[in-house]
């Protein structure tokens, strides 16, 4: 027992040590840290002040550089001060200077006009002591003057006249061949004549009893269904169908041929199949119209209008298809407006739809034309395609590039070779046309067309007509055949004068 006393006591002897020198080491080290702390303390208070030191010395250093900057901005702006003041002096001593100028022109425009007027009133005094000595009024004596003037140098106004109009021509014709030939060449389609008429064939001449029917019953309501007239004749194995209008007549012609298939001719039939042609011809006419347009790359036109143009297919203007004409005046015009620099697109639909007023014109009065406007605008097509197309025979005056275009590219369709044919009593009347309105002016003796009208040959009375005035009758000439005449390509207008002196010796 007594050594668990004395253990006990051993150990807490132990502790009460153990805490005694605890306390003993944290009092050193309190110790150490108060004596560390305070050499911080002093450490940082020692480098605050000699921080305090180098801002000071900075300050001082930075004040010192502003006032020497202030120094001298200030003697720049001084400086800045006195050259403005000088140059406000230089202005005023300027302006001043000007204003002297500016008074000593007005008065020296004073000047001017009183000496102006003071020279026209001199002139007219002139003029009127001119009139009374020479007994001539002002354009009496002008026109004196220029005569004499036109007289003296008639060989050299001629001689220039002459070489203006050459170069001119030489020029012009330079370029327009070209132009017409780079396009010909690069647009060039074959035309197929065609007529007024359509011929269909039949098996036998015991078919053309049968569409004649009993009494003419058939023929008589075929006639009144399709509005065409059937022309039964000695010719063998064909019946003609003669119409104006293009398009019965090929609906006529595909009933008929339908009729002929089936046999069966009575006038029910008759009916059926002018309903079932007419649907055929009018799905034809609105896709010949697609294809057309298709083919001169034109797109956006309404459905309807496309409808409408497919019947030019049937029709022909001096054995010329319209359809293709139309398609070849659009190419064509393309190309010349890309050539010279126009609006491509109005050109090619102005001339593609220029003739579109042919399709109604037996059902409308008026120009073909003019009814082709009303047809565009109807349809909502824009005003400068509209003029464009309209304007092509001149019914409305021309006012803008692209019309001109149209109106060229449907005279170069027209008039190449091989396109149209036209009949003896046309030509005769356009060749005999020619010679009367080149007999109509004074001093012509006699005229002749030659080259198929393409050439017209003038003779005048050398006594009346001088050389000088002979250019004047072929302008005069040529322009009276534009204005009165319609006519392909060009006409050549060939003033002759020609003086002869004959003697007889006996």
């Amino acid at each position: 027992m007594a050594q668990v006393y004395i253990a006990a006591l051993a150990g807490v002897g132990g502790i009460v040590l153990g805490y005694v020198a605890y306390l003993i080491i944290n009092r050193r080290s309190i110790e150490a840290t108060k004596k560390k702390s305070h050499e911080l303390t002093e450490g940082i208070e020692a480098k605050q002040k000699e921080l305090i030191l180098v801002a000071k010395d900075e300050a001082i250093k930075i004040k010192e550089e502003a006032k020497r900057e202030e120094t001298s901005r200030l003697k720049e702006v001084k400086e800045l001060e006195a050259s403005l003041r000088r140059r406000e002096e230089s202005f005023d001593t300027r302006i001043g200077e000007l204003e002297k100028e500016r008074k000593s022109v007005q008065e020296s425009q004073k000047e001017v006009e009183e000496i102006k007027t003071r020279i026209r009133d001199i002139r007219v005094k002139q003029e009127e002591s001119l009139e009374r000595i020479a007994k001539l009024s002002k354009d009496e004596a002008k026109k004196v003057l220029l005569d004499l003037v036109e007289k003296e140098n008639k060989d050299e106004l001629i001689q220039q006249i002459k070489q203006v109009e050459l170069a001119a021509k030489e020029e012009g014709e330079s370029r327009a061949r070209k132009i017409i030939a780079t396009t010909i060449s690069r647009i060039s389609s074959d035309m197929v004549a065609e007529q007024t008429v359509s011929s269909v064939a039949i098996p036998s001449d015991e078919m053309k009893g049968r569409i004649i029917g009993k009494e003419g019953r058939n023929i008589q309501v075929f006639e009144k269904e399709t509005g065409v007239d059937v022309i039964i004749d000695d010719t063998p194995d064909s019946v003609v169908l003669s119409s104006f209008d293009p398009v019965r007549r090929q609906i006529a012609k595909v009933a008929l041929e339908k009729l002929i298939q089936d046999g069966r001719i009575h006038p029910t039939r008759i009916e059926e199949m002018v309903k079932k042609a007419g649907d055929e011809v009018n799905e034809e006419v609105k896709k010949a119209g697609e294809d057309a347009a298709f083919e001169a790359g034109v797109t956006g036109l309404p459905v309807e209008l496309l409808r409408i143009f497919g019947r030019l297919k049937y029709r022909t203007s001096y054995g010329q298809n319209q359809l293709r004409h139309a398609v070849e005046v659009s190419n064509i015009a393309g190309v010349l407006a890309a050539e010279i620099g126009a609006n491509v697109d109005i050109c090619k639909k102005g001339a593609l739809l220029h003739d579109i007023g042919k399709t109604v014109s037996q059902e409308v009065s008026g120009s073909h034309a003019l009814i082709t406007g009303d047809i565009m605008r109807k349809y909502g097509i824009s005003e400068e395609v509209v003029h464009a197309a309209e304007s092509h025979h001149e019914e409305v005056e021309i006012k803008t590039t692209e019309a001109f275009v149209v109106q060229a590219a449907d005279a170069i369709s027209g008039a190449r070779p091989g396109a149209r044919r036209e009949s003896l009593e046309q030509y005769i009347k356009r060749l005999r046309e020619l010679e009367e309105i080149a007999n109509s002016f004074e001093g012509v003796e006699k005229s002749f067309a030659i080259q198929a009208g393409r050439e017209v040959r003038i003779i005048v009375h050398p006594e009346d007509i001088d050389d000088l005035a002979t250019h004047k009758l072929a302008k005069d000439v040529a322009s009276k055949i534009e204005a009165t005449m319609q006519f392909p390509g060009q006409i050549k207008v060939h003033v002759i004068r020609e003086m002869r002196a004959v003697e007889f010796a006996k």
